[in-house]
């Protein structure tokens, strides 16, 4: 092993114990039950913010997942605590799936069933039973499964339509969030059921969700993928027409290499040499948003024709995994370089060594992006988590 790289795993390594320390000491909602819904930049949980499906979700998949890659069952314990708050305050026992959110006490609040959040809690339920074998763990993602595909997936069309209301009926309003445009199929929520799938089918290889699965790779590789640009396309109305939107960066390195391992998943030849293609040209186009430090901005506004010049925590996390899968898969050094500084932007600009984790991101000044949270309804431990247990796993 090149001296350079025991280095960068011996610190990835003291990353991922930093990571999962903050969150057990920080964010355990002890007056409530289950975690915080914010913890601020301070290490102070925000009173009254509610509790998001993808927070608790993610907690459930980085703690399962590095409780088996550590063999630490006090990083267990914290998984336990995060499956028994979903059933218990996430679960519609009523039309089923699961609620995009619940107040403080753990009460109904948001009721709608937004696909990317139902994926979500497959990826997390899948990767608790694979730690502990729990049989609830793996009903609910079949259930979860088979609730996606009974009523997201567009028989006509093809594809999964994006959000419906708690009885899975339509929405006027089907965004993830704020900054995202209204429109039916989004390139987001196909990314993480093609994600969910992948670790279902890991503990569960039932031929019909492989079928499931290798028709969502055709669909990333005719739809989402502008195979001139390499970059993806984001938002598409039900029949396909796409709406131009923004570039996402950190979007087109994660799917670079998360797809790839989703095709590996299944041992398919045909679906693994495309999308090592695929990471190759996704991974050079996200290049365009590299920065000289080595961090990548986060998105360019194509109509405007504006960058957008913030650097936000997750693509980094993801540029570390893509730069250095798409060296694994090419042998091209250049990669490895950004990898390496990829992390040097992260320990330079985005670790807080003072107060633990990562901070939002910086601005252009390289001043901290203020008002956001360190733990909270979007931040989690998942990207830098997963980062670190990727990287670990493939130096080593």
């Amino acid at each position: 092993m090149q001296p350079q790289l025991e280095t960068f795993r011996n610190e990835l390594k003291g990353e991922l114990e930093s990571i999962l320390q903050y969150w057990m000491r920080y964010t355990l909602d002890e007056k409530n039950g289950g975690f915080e819904g914010s913890v601020d930049n301070n290490n102070q949980p925000v009173a009254g913010a509610p509790k998001g499906l993808v927070l608790n979700a993610r907690i459930l998949w980085t703690f399962s997942t590095a409780s088996r890659f550590l063999q630490d069952e006090k990083i267990l314990t914290v998984s336990h605590r995060a499956f028994n708050y979903i059933l218990d305050h996430f679960q519609d026992k009523k039309y089923g799936g699961v609620y995009w959110s619940v107040d403080e006490k753990g009460n109904m609040l948001e009721s709608r069933k937004q696909i990317y959040g139902q994926a979500f809690c497959i990826y997390g339920m899948s990767a608790y039973y694979a730690v502990t074998a729990n049989p609830m763990a793996l009903e609910f993602a079949k259930s979860l499964y088979q609730l996606i595909e009974s009523y997201s997936y567009d028989v006509k069309a093809k594809g999964y339509l994006e959000a419906f209301s708690r009885p899975w009926g339509p929405l006027e309003d089907l965004r993830l969030s704020e900054k995202d445009a209204n429109e039916k199929k989004t390139m987001n929520t196909h990314l993480h059921i093609i994600e969910a799938y992948a670790a279902l089918y890991k503990v569960w290889p039932d031929a019909q969700l492989k079928m499931k699965m290798e028709g969502l790779f055709g669909l990333i590789d005719r739809y989402f993928i502008n195979h001139q640009t390499g970059h993806l396309r984001l938002f598409f109305d039900e029949y396909w027409n796409e709406k131009i939107d923004v570039i996402s960066y950190g979007h087109d390195i994660e799917a670079g290499w998360l797809v790839q391992q989703c095709a590996e998943s299944i041992s398919e030849e045909k679906w693994i040499n495309l999308f090592k293609t695929h990471a190759i040209l996704l991974t050079k186009a996200a290049m365009r948003g590299l920065d000289e430090d080595g961090g990548l901005w986060y998105e360019y506004e194509q109509a405007q024709q504006k960058l957008i010049k913030e650097k936000h925590w997750w693509p980094q996390a993801e540029a570390m995994i893509g730069f250095f899968n798409a060296w694994q898969v090419s042998g091209d050094e250049t990669y490895l370089t950004n990898c390496i500084n990829s992390w040097s932007f992260i320990k330079n600009h985005l670790l807080d060594k003072a107060k633990g984790e990562w901070y939002w991101g910086i601005r252009e000044s390289n001043s901290i992006m203020s008002g956001q949270d360190k733990a909270g309804f979007w931040k989690c431990p998942y990207h830098n988590g997963r980062a670190c247990m990727e990287l670990i796993s493939r130096i080593g």
